[in-house]
């Protein structure tokens, strides 16, 4: 078979094959990255800063079209209600988030047993390296900045410890510091007190968390088109082949076909017996009549 794809038809159609997979196979290429190419989003508000009282309301599920968005807040620290939050990065080091609950002003009491008088809401004020870094939020009256984050999932089966959480979990903070708190948590960005910035310390480093890209959209009858380009870039090839197993046969055929029914070259043939031999021809000695 090699023979007759060595042909300069064969190879010649060979070539055209192969140019022609390798311009589907570019048309897949081009429908793969348009199954993941979005639209250019609307232009967001998140950046724009908005009172939280005004964004998310206690006692409700965290809505996501307020997820990023960059609140402030006027109210007080608890030093008394701070937890450290460990395994966080900083430039690709291990840490702790420092979170403290801050009572917002004019925030909107919750009602029932367990609710406190107060409305509370966890702050991440910022990262230390090391527990012992971590210092007491600010005293008095602070107005606050920064992004609201939803409130993270806790750890299952594990035992944070004193002064310690799994996770920035409404649910796992509410045991901790038995209050009411927002379903989200706020990443500080700025502090305020006294009409002057609060800073963080030496060893306390910002979040400065940026708002999460959107995610992107999958467009599966783009990603279906680039997986049929392939497809029709194999089944070329396979087209040659075929053409050229078809060839051979072909000539397997026409040898066969001479081999049978010409005898110029001393084969057989059927339509000429050969003679019989003198020696078949005489009778048999036991059968003559002698004389």
């Amino acid at each position: 078979m090699l023979k007759t794809a060595l042909k300069p038809r064969w190879i010649a159609g060979l070539v055209f094959a192969l140019l022609l997979s390798g311009v589907f196979v570019l048309l897949s290429q081009w429908q793969l990255s348009r199954s993941t190419q979005h639209d250019a989003p609307p232009p967001s508000t998140v950046e724009e800063v908005k009172p939280l009282v005004d964004v998310l309301r206690p006692g409700q599920f965290f809505p996501g079209s307020v997820s990023d968005q960059m609140v402030t807040a006027t109210g007080t620290y608890d030093p008394a209600k701070q937890v450290l939050v460990e395994g966080r990065l900083y430039n690709n080091q291990k840490g702790f988030w420092i979170v403290s609950a801050f009572a917002v002003n004019n925030a909107p009491a919750l009602k029932g047993v367990a609710a406190s008088p107060q409305t509370w809401i966890p702050v991440a004020r910022g990262w230390v390296a090391d527990a012992a870094q971590a210092g007491p939020p600010p005293s008095g009256t602070v107005t606050l900045t920064g992004r609201l984050i939803p409130s993270e999932a806790p750890v299952p089966n594990v035992d944070a410890g004193p002064g310690r959480a799994s996770a920035v979990s409404s649910a796992e903070l509410i045991n901790k510091w038995e209050i009411s708190i927002y379903p989200g948590f706020i990443a500080a960005t700025s502090e305020v007190a006294g009409g002057a910035t609060v800073p963080l310390g030496d060893n306390v480093m910002a979040l400065n968390i940026p708002p999460q890209p959107p995610a992107e959209q999958v467009n599966w009858l783009n990603l279906f088109y680039a997986v049929e380009w392939v497809v029709f870039a194999g089944f070329s090839v396979f087209i040659w082949w075929r053409l050229v197993r078809d060839d051979y046969r072909r000539d397997l055929e026409e040898e066969e076909d001479d081999d049978y029914h010409e005898d110029d070259f001393g084969f057989p043939d059927e339509s000429h017996p050969e003679p019989a031999s003198p020696e078949s021809a005489s009778p048999d000695p036991e059968h003559k009549v002698q004389q």
